[in-house]
This record gives structure tokens, C-alpha cells and sequence, in this order.
């Protein structure tokens, strides 16, 4: 199993909140308190990451709830892997990573994600943003 960055639990308590807020305030919808449980004792124990074996059903479910809301695959369609690099220019993803997308668990891809978002490197976060940004903007 991989672990859950804090990021993603603060993103799927964003979202329960989105979708269930607080008819008074102070109250909060069970997928929120099991997410904050998780989210408190990760900035307690000054944890980046927790274990998602480790996270309590509820929290999971509530996560898996939100994971689910986000794309599947960076990949935009532009494989320099099956050329032969070790790190796809298209989508930032190394070789064994396109290989095994489709048996990574969620956490394993969320993983993958950040690493390619911080890094920025792959052309789905430079060439093709800026050519969308171009076209819109005309």
C-alpha cells in the first residue's frame, strides 16, 4: 500500500465541504469528521504522508469519495516511453508507471501525480497549457 499525502486530505475535506456544508456551523457530516481525524493527527505527529492502510474506513471511503472526482491518467496522449524514454515528455511518468497504471492503487497514483505536478517538467503542465492558454485568450 502507499500513503496518502496531506494535500489530498486537505482536497477531499475541501470537497466534502463543497458538497455537505454545515447547516449551522459547527456541525460537520460524517465524511468531514472522519477526514479531520486523519488530517489532525497527520499535524499533530507533523506527518506529510499516512499510510492509506492505516486510515479508518470512514476516512477512506470519504477520500476514495473525492479520489474519484479527480482525472484518472495525466497521460495526453503523447508516449515517448514506447520510444524508448525512461520518463514519458508527455505525461511525466516513467516506463514501469505507464506499465502499471491500471494495478497502481490510488494512493500509488495520487503519488505519481504530485511527483509530476511538483515537478512540471512533462509537456501536459508547459506546452499544452500554454497553447490552451493562447487559444482561449484569442
Amino acid at each position: 500500500m502507499a500513503n496518502i499525502h496531506i494535500t489530498d486530505v486537505e482536497a477531499a475535506i475541501n470537497y466534502w465541504r463543497a458538497k455537505t456544508p454545515s447547516p449551522d456551523g459547527v456541525t460537520l457530516a460524517p465524511q468531514l469528521r472522519a477526514l479531520a481525524e486523519v488530517y489532525a493527527l497527520m499535524v499533530y505527529h507533523h506527518a506529510d504522508e499516512a499510510d492509506e492502510s492505516g486510515f479508518p474506513p470512514a476516512a477512506y471511503e470519504a477520500w476514495q469519495a473525492w479520489y474519484e472526482t479527480t482525472p484518472d491518467t495525466p497521460c495526453i496522449a503523447i508516449c515517448s516511453t514506447s520510444q524508448g524514454d525512461a520518463q514519458c515528455k508527455g505525461c511525466g511518468r516513467s516506463f514501469d508507471e505507464v506499465q502499471r497504471w491500471t494495478e497502481m492503487s490510488p494512493a500509488e497514483k495520487r503519488r505519481t501525480w504530485r511527483r509530476i505536478t511538483l515537478q512540471g517538467s512533462a509537456w501536459r503542465f508547459n506546452r499544452y497549457a500554454e497553447r490552451a492558454a493562447a487559444r482561449a485568450g484569442s
